[in-house]
This record gives C-alpha cells, structure tokens and sequence, in this order.
C-alpha cells in the first residue's frame, strides 16, 4: 500500500482569520497566501487535511449541520483555485462547556491526536513525510502525539509562549512564509 504525505492544517486561525465561532460563509475571511501555499503543497503531491476543534457546535452557538454547509462552500473554493482538499475533520466536543450531548473528554480535540489519527489511518498518510500547521499549543502537542514528522507554528498575529514554541519545529509569521522555510 502506497502511503501519501499530507500537509495537515487548523482551520480558524490559519486557513481563515479567527473571528470567534464562525459558522456562515459571509464572515468566513481566508486568511492572505492560503491559496498559493496549499496549491504549491498539492501540486507537490501533498493531500491537503484540515483537522478542526469546533466546540462551537457543542455550545450551541451553531449547528453541525451549519458548520457542514461552511466547510462545502470552503472545499469548493479550494476546488476553485485547483486545489481539493482531501478531508475536513471536527471535533465539536468541549470537556465543560457544552450541551450534554457533546459534554465529554473525547479523544479527538486537539491536544489529543485522534482527528490526526484518523486523517493517516483513512488516507494511508505517512506521519513522517507530513507537516501539521496550526496557531496553537494544542494544535502542535496534537501533531507531535500523533507523530507528524514537521511541526509548524504560524502566528497569524498571536503571540505565544515558549511552550508553543518548543513543541514546533518552525515558527512563521504567515502561511506565506511555509513555502519560504519549508522548500519541496
């Protein structure tokens, strides 16, 4: 069995600028390079995987069917800039602030690893020819638990700590700069 890399990405934060629970297409911003960048790692070979903590859904502030529709309307303007994007995984749970169905320490919000864990399993990706690119601890301890050989911190106008830090391999200032730093 063939195995693929994947350039695994957050989504608020890094592939739109994060607002606050954003759920409709009209307050959706991309954020700037997003498009260059990830058409630059498809036509690498790279499949594209945004793994995404949404407890939004689990505190009601929207509904999974409503974060559905937001994430086909951004799969299709990837498509329209030729880029697919190969999965979109969620986690709507929160461990203490939700309604009770999505109330629960799960295994598949970030910093646990399994929205990566499934994304490899599903798409027979190589861990340690991929890439995670998040905005957060939590996003970079997910990676590293899930063993994604290349970890990245964008900044995307955060500052951070120094234990973000020391989880990520490299840190950037925009997703502009990966192509930059991370030469394919």
């Amino acid at each position: 069995m063939k195995l693929h890399k994947a350039l695994f990405l957050d989504r608020d934060g890094v592939v739109n600028v994060d607002h606050g629970y954003v759920y409709q297409s009209e307050k959706f911003e991309f954020i700037k390079g997003i498009f260059s960048t990830c058409k630059t790692f498809f036509d690498a070979g790279y499949k594209i995987i945004v793994v995404t903590n949404q407890s939004g859904i689990g505190r009601g502030y929207y509904t999974e069917a409503e974060f559905k529709a937001l994430t086909q309307w951004m799969k299709t303007q990837f498509s329209d800039h030729d880029i697919k994007i190969a999965d979109v995984y969620f986690c709507p749970h929160h461990p203490k602030k939700a309604l009770p169905e999505y109330l629960k320490q799960c295994d598949c919000r970030k910093p646990a690893p399994g929205m990566l864990l499934q994304g490899i399993k599903e798409h027979n990706i190589d861990p340690e020819q991929s890439i995670m690119v998040g905005d957060k601890l939590s996003d970079m301890q997910a990676a590293q638990k899930a063993g994604i050989a290349t970890r990245v911190l964008v900044r995307s106008g955060q500052s951070f700590g120094e234990s973000a830090k020391q989880h990520a391999d490299l840190v950037i200032d925009s997703i502009d700069d990966l192509t930059k730093r991370l030469p394919l």
